[in-house]
């Protein structure tokens, strides 16, 4: 079956109010059921070009297609019921008392009864691991914890498209690959389809199917990861660097002679790699 394109951004241009231009020459599709991440270092661009998929910037020159419809010309309601952008900072976008409040605030604005409205709640919650915290105050809540709420307000919505903005920022090693994989679990096993805004460039190889590279408001590669990751010196032209173990591989390749025959981009594969080198190694 072919792949159903449920965002496509066509972008020619974003100028900000003081004339400096933001974005330029953006192309490329979502496919329903993707994990797909842009990567960019700070500046590059990555939040207002979220902020234009999720219609909240409207003036730009291109189109957004969400399922084949500009969103500029759809109601926030359309746009709400299908796709929602989580900001950076969870207290940005949190203002209830409890998390079941702010959870439940979606689905009560969009009219449903009650008891449809706790029934949403309790599903969103239980996919994010936060079901028994439903009654705790917004503020007792770790950072993790408030990111995993906005989360929920949107699936609570029955959003199929997450908008993310540097999900794991501000979080500790441990919260950051919890967040990648209840994200991954949402994509995988729920079907939403995700777009990740990130810098974090470890994260990206074990977790995304697709990679856009974002620099000064341009996409300069897109692909696979094992696509994108495999020139080094163009990832430092736009501030950013390979993969540490991806790093580690090509040093011993190309200045220790080591006769790797790919880069690896996970400890996994690069296992696999050390392996077979020295199974072909006398």
């Amino acid at each position: 079956m072919a792949d159903v394109v449920r965002l496509a951004i066509d972008l020619q241009a974003f100028t900000y109010a003081d004339g400096t231009r933001a974005l330029a020459d953006i192309r490329f599709g979502v496919n329903a059921g993707e994990f797909c991440g842009i990567l960019g270092s700070n500046g590059s661009g990555k939040t207002t070009l979220l902020k234009i998929m999720d219609g909240l910037i409207k003036e730009y020159d291109g189109q957004v297609l969400l399922d084949g419809r500009d969103v500029r010309k759809l109601h926030p309601r359309d746009i709400y019921r299908t796709m929602g952008l989580v900001f950076q900072n969870p207290d940005d976008q949190l203002f209830a008392h409890t998390v079941f409040e702010d959870v439940a605030f979606g689905p009560r604005n969009m009219g449903f009864a009650e008891p449809e409205v706790a029934e949403r709640v309790r599903t969103a919650l239980d996919s994010v691991e936060m079901g028994e915290l439903a009654g705790k105050n917004i503020h007792h809540l770790s950072y993790g914890q408030k990111k995993r709420v906005c989360i929920a307000g949107l699936l609570a919505m029955g959003h199929g498209i997450l908008l993310l903005d540097e999900p794991t920022a501000g979080l500790d090693p441990m919260g950051e690959y919890r967040m990648m994989e209840l994200l991954t679990r949402l994509n995988r096993e729920n079907g939403v389809t995700i777009v990740m805004a990130t810098h974090s460039v470890d994260l990206v190889p074990i977790f995304l199917h697709r990679l856009h590279i974002l620099s000064r408001g341009r996409i300069v590669r897109g692909g696979l990861p094992e696509e994108v990751f495999t020139a080094p010196a163009e990832l430092e032209q736009v501030k950013l660097r390979l993969p540490h173990i991806a790093e580690l591989i090509h040093r011993l390749k190309h200045e220790d002679g080591l006769p790797f025959q790919r880069i690896p981009l996970t400890i996994g594969e690069a296992r696999r790699e050390i392996v077979e080198m020295m199974e072909r190694t006398p």
